[in-house]
C-alpha cells in the first residue's frame, strides 16, 4: 500500500566531530529538499539514440529553510569549533542619548565594546568621529574603554542617537569562528521525518557536511537561514536508510 506525506516534515542533526553530541532539531522548519543524483554515460552507435545507458558516480545534497535561530545548531554542525560560550555581543541600535557637558555615557558603558556611530537626532546628520580633544562642529570623539562620547561645547543639549556594541556575560551563547586548517568540517548524522495519517517515512543518512550556511534578511518578512548539506558513506561503506509504512 502506498501513503501520502504532507507539510514540511521534521529534519534533526547529531554531531559525529563533537562526543557526545546533543541532537539539534531544525525549528520552525519550511521546507527541505534532498536529492539523490547521479551520472549516467550513453554509448551510442551509428544510430541517435543510444544502445546502453550506464550509471556513474552518485551525489547526495541537501537544503533546509528554518526560523528559529539555534546556536548550538549553526556550531556542531556547520562551524565544528568548540561548544558555544555562554555571554552574548549585543549592538544598540541609535540608543537615545542628550550631550550633557559635553559628553553622553552610553547606558551600557561598563560592558562596551566598540563605537558603531552617532547622528543628531533632530535631522540624522552624521556625526564624524576624530581624535580624542580635537572634536569642533559635527564631529565626536569616543573613549572605547569607558563608553564615553565627547563632543564640542556647541552641542550641549542637543539629541543624539548612538550605536555600539556591548557584552552581555550572562545570557545568551556565542561563537568565536577561527580560522581552521583546510579540510577540518564537521560531520554529522542527518535524520529526516514525516507522519501524515499515522503513516511515517524517515530517512536517516549516516554521514553528512555542510557546505553553506546562509542568513537573508527581507523587508516585512521573517528571516529564514538556509542550510545546504551533502551526504557520503560512514566508515562501514553505508549511506543510510530509508524506510516507510505500507
Amino acid at each position: 500500500m502506498s501513503q501520502y506525506q504532507f507539510g514540511s516534515g521534521v529534519l534533526f542533526g547529531r554531531s559525529l566531530t563533537n562526543t557526545p553530541a546533543t541532537p539539534v532539531r531544525f525549528g520552525a522548519l519550511q521546507d527541505v529538499t534532498i536529492d539523490f543524483a547521479f551520472t549516467v554515460k550513453p554509448l551510442y552507435g551509428s544510430f541517435q539514440f543510444p544502445l546502453a545507458v550506464g550509471r556513474g558516480t552518485g551525489k547526495v545534497t541537501g537544503k533546509a529553510n528554518f526560523a528559529q535561530f539555534n546556536a548550538q545548531a549553526f556550531n556542531d554542525l556547520f562551524f565544528g569549533l568548540s561548544n558555544p560560550a555562554t555571554g552574548e555581543t549585543k549592538t544598540a541600535v541609535q540608543e537615545a542619548q542628550t550631550v550633557s557637558a559635553n559628553i553622553v555615557t552610553v547606558t551600557h558603558n561598563t560592558t562596551y565594546v566598540q563605537d558603531l556611530g552617532v547622528v543628531k537626532a533632530s535631522d540624522g546628520t552624521v556625526y564624524t568621529r576624530v581624535a580624542e580633544g580635537a572634536e569642533v562642529g559635527q564631529q565626536y570623539s569616543c573613549n572605547e574603554t569607558t563608553g564615553v562620547y565627547t563632543f564640542n561645547n556647541s552641542h550641549n543639549a542637543t539629541a543624539v542617537l548612538v550605536s555600539y556594541q556591548y557584552t552581555d556575560a550572562a545570557n545568551g551563547k556565542i561563537i568565536t569562528m577561527t580560522n581552521q586548517l583546510l579540510g577540518n568540517a564537521p560531520q554529522f548524522i542527518g535524520v529526516f521525518t514525516s507522519i501524515y495519517n499515522s503513516k511515517q517515512i524517515t530517512l536517516t543518512l549516516n554521514a553528512c557536511m555542510s557546505s553553506k550556511l546562509t542568513l537573508a534578511t527581507k523587508l516585512e518578512d521573517w528571516t529564514i537561514p538556509s542550510f545546504d548539506f551533502e551526504a557520503f558513506c560512514d566508515s562501514s561503506n553505508t549511506l543510510g536508510t530509508m524506510s516507510m509504512d505500507e
